[in-house]
C-alpha cells in the first residue's frame, strides 16, 4: 500500500530533478525528503533513483511509479473533492422505497423541500408494500423505506433496521354518497356488519379482519383490489363499503363518496426504517429530516 503523502513527494522529485529542489517547493527540509523516499522505496520494494554524479536518474521501477503518479493524484484528488461534496450536501444519491399512498403524498413534498436546499442531492423513487420494502432495505437495494404497522397485528422489522416514527394514519369508512349512516361524524364498524365490503391490500385486509373480529362479526368481502381508486370507484357505484387510511383520502376523493371516522379511532403507524449504519451519511440523514417534517405538518391523519 503505498502513501499518498509519499507518492505526491515522489512526483515532486521527479518534477523538480532533486530531493533539494522537492524540498523547497514543498516546504519540507531535505532529509525529510530523503525519509519519506525511503519509506517509499520499502513500499515498492525497489530502488526509485539510483545516483549518476551530482544528478539522479530513475529506475526501472522509478519510470514505472512515475509513469503512474499524476494519474494517482488526480484520482485522490477528484475522489476528496467529491467526497467533499457528498459530505456538504452538494451532491449524493439516496434510493427510498415507499408504499403507493406515501409516494403520493409524503414523499413528493420531501423531494421538493429537499430540491430546494440542496439541489445536488438526487432522490431515486421505488415502490413496495411492506413487509417485502422492509427486506429491500436489509438487502442493499435502497436506503429509506417507508412502511405501515397496525396496532392489532404482531409485526417485528428486521433486526438490521431502526425505526423512525412519522405519523399516525387515521383510518376511515368509505360510504356511497346517501348512505344513512353518511349524516354522522363517525361510524362504529360494528354498525357496518351487514354491508357488502371492498378490501384493499394484504396488509390492510388482515387488519380489517381482525378490527371486524374484534367487533363480534365476519365481513362480507365482495372484492378485493389494491388500487385505491378502484375502491373509491366501487363504493360510488353503491357495490359496497370500504375502510381506507387518511393519506389516501388526501389524494383521492370521488365526488360521489363520503368518508366517516371510526368510532372508536383506528389507526396505522407509518415510520421511516433505515440501516443504522446509514444514519451518518448526510443526504440519508437530510431525506429522514425533512420527511420527518412533512410528516409532522400532517394534521388530521
Amino acid at each position: 500500500m503505498f502513501d499518498s503523502r509519499h507518492i505526491k513527494t515522489f512526483h515532486e522529485v521527479v518534477r523538480s530533478g532533486s530531493y533539494s529542489g522537492a524540498a523547497r517547493a514543498l516546504g519540507y527540509t531535505q532529509p525529510a525528503i530523503t525519509q519519506q523516499m525511503k519509506a517509499l522505496e520499502r513500499a515498492v520494494g525497489s530502488p526509485l533513483f539510483i545516483r549518476v554524479g551530482r544528478g539522479m536518474r530513475l529506475t526501472e521501477a522509478g519510470e514505472t511509479l512515475a509513469r503512474h503518479a499524476d494519474t494517482i493524484l488526480t484520482s485522490i484528488s477528484t475522489a476528496q473533492q467529491q467526497m467533499s461534496a457528498i459530505t456538504r450536501l452538494r451532491s449524493g444519491r439516496v434510493r427510498v422505497c415507499a408504499f403507493p399512498s406515501a409516494n403520493a403524498t409524503l414523499i413528493p413534498e420531501t423531494m421538493a423541500r429537499l430540491a430546494a436546499a440542496h439541489p445536488g442531492v438526487r432522490v431515486e423513487l421505488l415502490e413496495g408494500e411492506p413487509p417485502d420494502s422492509l427486506g429491500r432495505v436489509v438487502r442493499g437495494e435502497c436506503d429509506i423505506t417507508l412502511a405501515f404497522t397496525y396496532p392489532g397485528l404482531r409485526e417485528e422489522a428486521p433486526a438490521e433496521l431502526v425505526e423512525i416514527p412519522l405519523l399516525e394514519d387515521q383510518l376511515t369508512v368509505l360510504l356511497p354518497t346517501g348512505h344513512p349512516l353518511a349524516r354522522r361524524r363517525a361510524v362504529k364498524l360494528a354498525e357496518l356488519s351487514e354491508e357488502r365490503w371492498i378490501a384493499g391490500c394484504l396488509r390492510c385486509r388482515a387488519n380489517f379482519l381482525h378490527e371486524c373480529a374484534e367487533q363480534g362479526f365476519a365481513p362480507d368481502i365482495a372484492f378485493t383490489t389494491d388500487d385505491n381508486l378502484v375502491v373509491q370507484s366501487m363504493v360510488a357505484a353503491g357495490l359496497g363499503v370500504a375502510m381506507m387510511p387518511g393519506l389516501v383520502l388526501s389524494f383521492l376523493c370521488h365526488q360521489k363518496v363520503t368518508g366517516r371516522a371510526l368510532e372508536p379511532a383506528s389507526r396505522r403507524h407509518v415510520s421511516a426504517y433505515v440501516l443504522r449504519e446509514h444514519l451518518g451519511i448526510p443526504a440519508t440523514a437530510r431525506v429522514l429530516e425533512e420527511l420527518r417534517t412533512v410528516a409532522g405538518n400532517r394534521v388530521g391523519c
